[in-house]
């Protein structure tokens, strides 16, 4: 499981594998936990969990990595 920390640590994002379930394509899980007080939070809950199928796991991923070339191409 990846986890990456965010936001001065108040923000943990943990990426997993759900299981190779057949009944649900959408088991690429994202969860998103805060610990910080309830009137700071972005969103409502303290844990919130996304769901994603491979394909889009995959878009997301490449979205990702064109804003870290362009990111990086303007510490060039």
């Amino acid at each position: 499981m990846s986890v990456i920390h965010l936001l001065d640590d108040s923000l943990s994002v943990e990426i997993y594998h759900e299981g190779c379930d057949k009944e649900y394509k959408d088991n690429i899980c994202v969860r998103i936990i805060e610990s910080c007080p309830a009137e700071e939070r972005l969103l409502r809950f303290e844990e919130t969990n996304l769901f994603l199928t491979a394909a889009q796991a995959e878009a997301l991923m490449k979205a990702l990595q064109v804003a870290l070339k362009q990111a990086m191409d303007c510490q060039s």
